[in-house]
């Protein structure tokens, strides 16, 4: 089987699935590509089990064959080629690879690629289409809530909530919460279902930056998005997701609004007084006065700042996370925010002052309770 191939293009379409590949697997195979030729035609898949990949590219080639290639020497012999036609020869009998440049000779040895496992294809799936430029938008105003706890897999990825009035991305580790609703996608009929971290990080780094559409499609088991000339498929997480809406306090009679800039610089700054295990602000609001304080009582270490701010509500001290704060003022896309509160107890509701067409944003932080 012999096939040639420009170096850019070959490198281009295997760096974009290049992160799904398995390394130090109890599986060698894991750690390579399959290299599928049909009708001038290269498919190159990638796969952990979970999560695989899928792209295409045109090759010249007269054969149909495949061979399972090991990734990592190949990204590295790609990495430093300069663009120049790259010949691929095969040979089937023994899975030897030979890379043939205008000035060089490569010999690598490939394996069976009958052992390559077998990527879900679409079955009884239901579809759905979504512009790139939302969904990336979406990953990324969600995927830092995600939590780690692999005792609690429903938490571990991202919630897609699907329904005719438009679809809802929700993701939470039990101390923040992100709930992220878009009003311009809508599905025929309500489904749910988790997409995993790890997919999710893949998806949002293959995506181009436009309108182009991504075919999201389902079933019980994978979900499976398709656009321009890539694949992603993806096991779903089995397990029920929590109900989020009940944790959530929609009256807050206490709304302060700030700018959110000022209100991120300052908490940077004060954040690095802050207790190293608790990472504890206070927020001391009085008037149209915000007082961002921390203190580490272990090492004698304290730091406040003053902000004007416009409130509506009792005086009160309230303390949260300065990490989970920081992490959701830096994604929202608003010149202002608000922060809704009912009480120091309860957790507060951030949103944008400025909404966005089509677009409805909340983000949750459960209070740190402050020491007496």
């Amino acid at each position: 089987m012999n096939f040639i191939v420009s170096t850019s293009s070959l490198l281009k379409n295997l760096q974009s699935i290049y992160g799904v590949v398995s390394t130090n697997s109890v599986l060698p195979i894991l750690e390579d590509f399959l290299f599928e030729i049909k009708n001038g035609n290269l498919t190159v898949s990638a796969t952990d089990l979970e999560t695989s990949m899928i792209t295409e590219l045109k090759v010249e080639s007269k054969d149909n064959g495949k061979i399972a290639i090991p990734a990592r020497i190949l990204m590295d012999t790609l990495k430093t080629l300069p663009e120049q036609p790259l010949s691929f020869r095969i040979d089937k009998n023994n899975f030897s690879v030979e890379i043939s440049t205008e000035t060089g000779r490569y010999k690598l040895s490939g394996e069976n690629p009958e052992d390559f496992p077998k990527i879900p294809v679409p079955d009884g799936v239901t579809e759905i289409q979504m512009p790139a430029a939302v969904i990336s938008y979406a990953i990324g105003h969600t995927l830092f809530a995600v939590s780690t706890d692999d005792l609690r897999p429903a938490m571990t990825g991202v919630l897609f909530q699907l329904a005719p009035e438009g679809i809802t991305f929700v993701s939470t580790d039990a101390h923040k919460l992100v709930k992220l609703t878009r009003t311009d996608v809508k599905a025929a009929k309500a489904a749910q279902f988790i997409v995993p971290k790890k997919a999710l990080n893949l998806l949002k780094g293959s995506l181009p930056d436009n309108e182009t559409a991504v075919n999201i499609g389902y079933n019980k088991n994978n979900a499976f998005f398709r656009f321009e000339n890539t694949k992603l498929v993806c096991r779903l997480i089995d397990a029920t997701y929590p109900d989020y809406n009940a944790v959530i306090p929609y009256n807050n009679p206490n709304k302060l609004t700030v700018n959110r800039l000022e209100f991120l610089n300052a908490l940077r700054r004060v954040s690095i007084y802050a207790n190293k295990t608790t990472h504890q602000v206070v927020l001391s609001i009085a008037g149209n006065t915000l007082k961002i304080s921390a203190q580490d009582l272990d090492f004698s270490n304290e730091a406040s700042e003053q902000l004007n701010c416009s409130y509506d509500g009792k005086d009160m001290d309230i303390g949260f996370n300065a990490r989970f704060m920081i992490e959701m003022l830096g994604v929202i896309p608003s010149v202002e925010i608000d922060l809704e509160m009912s009480s120091p107890s309860r957790p507060g509701v951030l949103r944008p002052v400025e909404k966005q067409e089509n677009e409805d944003m909340l983000m949750l932080m459960m209070p740190v309770m402050i020491n007496a």
